[in-house]
């Protein structure tokens, strides 16, 4: 299915835009037409990330930490908050810059959007359903998440913006939009992020054993970075506000995900199964009707494909940071 925007873009501001969905974002921006400037911190962005932008013109990149200030001269028409640690890995590793991101910086972001009329849009997160107890989670669940557990820093950051973004629309008439964004992987991902694809595919190039967490039953629904980004700006041209899930409907268990990626490596690797972290879901997986339905989105790339491209770019750049 194609995706149509009704929307174009002049200018747009993209928070956390050398990181990894962030930069492909920004690159799909400029082949749009659009000029863009990328502001980040590079906590866990990368400069790698968006060197192959950095002569094309339109392209402005400013160092920044978005809780601190968001310093942009140009005026922009679209603001996209993509700016926050998002593996479990950074997260863990930064809590309070995390917390400080989804709070203070999502309301710099905000008040730039505001100043300038612009559209806005919040990269919230499948996180805000906690531990579900639905399966599918639609976007009226209402989520299971613990507030003060391990995992509670990234998903309140989350909750917190999106009230926000909420608060900001009903109180100043800003013009911004929610989108949970579901288990993105593909190029430009860390081997070391802590996140299932990156690290399954990193074990088996390098013949370790692929470290399953529980028993492998836990679901995750995996969206292929091309798809998400589609989404992404289908539902800013839109002008909905959402929530909008974003995401893959397709599940699979993490133990079936390892077995997919040793196949599609080639690889010897065998499966070892680990503890499973504190308020892992048991479950997830989008429902996007409201996607299909209002911004005639859906993912096309399969998960074999998605993790085929993905293992061949690990491969050609012996990433293993």
């Amino acid at each position: 299915m194609t995706t149509t925007s009704s929307r174009t873009w002049e200018h747009a501001v993209v928070t956390g835009g050398a990181g990894f969905v962030g930069s492909h974002l920004c690159a799909a921006l400029l082949d749009s037409g659009a000029a863009v400037t990328c502001v980040d911190d590079f906590s866990t962005g990368r400069p790698e990330n968006i060197a192959p932008l950095l002569e094309r013109p339109g392209f402005t990149l400013v160092n920044a930490n978005v809780a601190e200030q968001l310093p942009v001269r140009r005026p922009p028409d679209l603001v996209l908050h993509f700016a926050s640690p998002a593996s479990p890995a950074d997260y863990l590793r930064l809590p309070l810059h995390t917390m400080e991101t989804g709070s203070l910086g999502t309301r710099h972001a905000l008040e730039l959007a505001h100043a300038h009329g612009a559209r806005f849009l919040l990269a919230s997160t499948s996180e805000v359903y906690g531990d579900p107890q639905q399966n599918p989670q639609d976007e009226r669940y209402w989520g299971n998440v613990n507030p003060v557990g391990p995992r509670s820093v990234y998903d309140e950051a989350k909750r917190f913006g999106e009230a926000l973004a909420t608060a900001h629309a009903d109180a100043e008439g800003t013009d911004t939009c929610i989108v949970r964004l579901f288990n993105t992987y593909g190029p430009r991902m860390r081997g070391h992020d802590g996140r299932a694809v990156p690290t399954f595919v990193r074990q088996a190039l390098g013949g370790e054993p692929l470290t399953v967490t529980g028993d492998g039953g836990q679901t995750r629904s995996l969206c292929y970075v091309e798809d998400t980004v589609r989404g992404i700006l289908a539902a800013a041209g839109h002008g909905m506000r959402g929530p909008v899930n974003i995401g893959n409907p397709g599940e699979i268990t993490m133990l079936d995900l390892a077995r997919l990626v040793i196949r599609l490596a080639g690889s010897s690797s065998e499966i070892r199964f680990i503890e499973r972290p504190t308020d892992d879901p048991a479950v997830r997986c989008p429902d996007i009707t409201l996607a299909r339905d209002k911004l005639g989105w859906e993912p096309t790339v399969d998960a074999e494909e998605g993790l085929r491209r993905t293992i061949d770019w690990f491969r050609a750049t012996a990433d293993a940071s």
